[in-house]
């Protein structure tokens, strides 16, 4: 989706939910956000780092969600697995009749890519999109993807949108500034597994001129039918492809999260990847966030309600 059209369709108020019927926020919500500047400098330094040989080195970032829920089912990305049932017994989770949304290799979307950061000392890699935005260049990915949830800040911090087989077609882009709900920053809580980047511009031209942006959507029904994207990263993919699987949205079986699952097997390196209302050139309404090991071929994503629209608006601006 183009900027220009973009920008139209977030004009015509699908931001704020009044284009379909939205329903009320889930649970009690604040509306608070945790930020982290960085300076040009400290840019330049990620964009030096990120050599082909540390990209390709990096890990997935899954294990950063792992742990982040009270409940006694644990929370566990990456592990191929049948789709999840409605019902909220951890102990008598049954799959639906449907069969698993198998991943489609997708040729490369100008605005989703790979994205690259460092946390705990260790460099990890997860999936983004560019967002429509005022400054023009945001991009949304998952919170484990930017903060330790809770804890510190990624450091080195970079988008490669367009990313395949080691190509960046359009370099890439350091981070100015990191944006997360404190719901996560603060409490670890995976329903609010959403954070925004705000990155430097390239030689002048914008995230949003260079690659074009996705609309986005908040306060939206649930169970609606959605288009995942992502660069899977561990068996048995490589991540150096764009993968999608599609499917209809579930509650968490568990009763855990507020987040919902559609039946899709993408694995770790796929966190942060859109989930579309149509295909790429649609809506965003959520972000690859966890599965569960006990549910096979199950991706959760977070509800995109007030909380995550109140720090994409602060990262917007």
């Amino acid at each position: 989706m183009s900027r220009t059209v973009a920008a139209l369709l977030l004009a015509g108020a699908l931001i704020g939910g009044t284009a379909s019927t939205a329903t009320s926020a889930p649970l009690s919500e604040t509306d608070s956000v945790d930020t982290k500047k960085i300076s040009a400098t400290q840019g330049d330094a990620a964009m030096d780092y990120w050599t082909p040989q540390r990209m390709k080195e990096a890990k997935s970032a899954d294990v950063l969600a792992r742990g982040k829920s009270a409940s006694n089912a644990p929370l566990n990305i990456g592990k191929s697995t049948k789709i999840a049932g409605r019902s909220a017994n951890a102990n008598k989770v049954k799959p639906n009749a449907g069969k698993p949304s198998k991943n489609v290799a997708q040729t490369p979307v100008s605005h989703i890519g790979k994205v690259f950061f460092t946390l705990g000392g260790a460099d990890y890699v997860c999936s983004g999109n560019a967002v429509v935005s005022a400054n023009e260049s945001t991009v949304s990915t998952a919170g484990h993807c930017v903060n330790e949830g809770p804890g510190a800040f990624a450091t080195r911090w970079v988008f490669v949108p367009a990313y395949e087989n080691g190509n960046a077609p359009y370099g890439s882009f350091a981070a100015t500034e990191l944006v997360a709900p404190t719901q996560w920053s603060n409490d670890g809580d995976i329903t609010y597994d959403t954070a925004f980047a705000v990155v430097s511009d390239q030689s002048g031209v914008s995230l949003a001129d260079k690659v074009g942006t996705s609309g986005v959507a908040f306060n939206q029904a649930r169970g609606l039918t959605y288009s995942a994207f992502g660069y899977p990263a561990a068996r048995p993919f490589n991540g150096e492809t764009l993968q999608s699987c599609s499917g209809t949205a579930t509650d968490d079986p568990y009763g855990q999260t507020q987040s919902q699952g559609i039946p899709c097997n993408m694995t770790g390196g796929s966190s942060g990847g859109p989930w579309f209302l149509g295909g790429s050139d649609g809506f965003q309404n959520s972000v690859n966030s966890f599965g569960y090991g006990g549910i096979r071929d199950t991706m959760f994503g977070p509800y995109w309600g007030s909380v995550i629209e109140q720090a994409y608006q602060s990262a917007q601006n």
